[in-house]
């Protein structure tokens, strides 16, 4: 199920005096959230050194970078960035501090290059903005890898072979995961194959996957939890009689808790959206993030 995509580096990429900008074999790298960041060093190795910006625990589509931020991206020889809106697009948190810092924009390098992007629609139909949570998706997640060396690469071509090698062993292990996405959504009865979460995070998975999907609302730098958003996921429920509820690790509970004491339904379990855990904890690591997602759905849906 590998899916195959070409990365496009920003503006055509930067490659003038590589060998000036890696400095003892090791190349400087700003990543902007946990997800990301995992990839570089699952692929970079020893090769990269990686400075995470959005910590675990911290919204990354609204983030006010701090002076160590500021330092590190100033000093780096590359920025990577989700892309998809998921940083706040051209005007967002990231572009202005790539601006800030005086980085050459052909230094910021987008990992979801090549992503067909998903919109978030209003109430009365209208497409308001992409949806960046695309590396829910385990098939994106292998577009990403791939972007990621292809990156890494174009900065440090001299260690091409490695970056090759690395990416190759790492893309083995989520495409399985993809494939395990497959195997278990197909075994679930097909009335079950219903999705409801806090956020609409999960709208790539439930495309690619043919699940229904619900939420309660849009994104979270929108007003959440309202009296009338309660209420449409409350019709959603009494139409489609999902077997269960989910809930992020990383959003205001008590919206879900109303809706699950409103309509009988319980809250099965927590899924993982914008972040992994930090190093150390039970899921610390992408790889991880996407087999937790599926064993969980899978074990919520069939539990009816």
């Amino acid at each position: 199920m590998l899916l195959v995509g070409v990365f496009l580096l920003a503006a055509g990429g930067n490659n003038n005096n590589n060998e000036e900008r890696v400095e003892n074999d090791t190349i400087k790298i700003v990543y902007t959230f946990t997800i990301i960041t995992n990839m570089a060093e699952e692929i970079g190795g020893d090769k990269v050194e990686v400075y995470n910006l959005v910590p675990t625990g911290t919204d990354p589509h609204e983030y006010d970078p701090l002076p160590d931020d500021i330092k590190a991206a100033t000093d780096a020889d590359a920025l990577f960035y989700n892309g998809l809106n998921l940083e706040g697009g051209d005007n967002g948190w990231f572009a202005k501090m790539v601006d800030t810092v005086g980085q050459d924009a052909t230094n910021a390098f987008e990992l979801t290059a090549g992503v067909e992007p998903e919109y978030i629609t209003s109430s009365d139909g209208r497409e308001e903005e992409m949806n960046p949570h695309a590396f829910i998706d385990p098939q994106v997640g292998l577009l990403m890898a791939e972007n990621t060396r292809d990156a890494l690469v174009a900065i440090d071509p001299d260690n091409e072979d490695f970056y090759f090698n690395n990416a190759s062993l790492y893309m083995e292990k989520i495409d399985a995961i993809a494939n395990d996405y497959d195997a278990k959504i197909n075994e679930i009865p097909e009335e079950n194959r219903i999705l409801i979460t806090s956020e609409r995070a999960y709208q790539y998975l439930a495309k690619s996957y043919e699940l229904k999907e619900d939420y309660i609302w849009a994104i979270d730098t929108e007003e959440n939890g309202s009296p009338e958003q309660i209420k449409n996921v409350l019709n959603f429920i009494e139409e489609n009689n999902p077997p269960v509820l989910f809930l992020e690790t990383n959003v205001d509970e008590r919206p879900m808790e109303t809706v699950s004491a409103e309509s009988g339904v319980a809250i099965f379990g927590e899924l993982y959206s914008d972040e992994i855990g930090e190093k150390g904890e039970e899921i610390d690591t992408y790889v991880k993030f996407l087999q937790y997602n599926i064993d969980m759905i899978y074990e919520g849906l069939m539990s009816e």
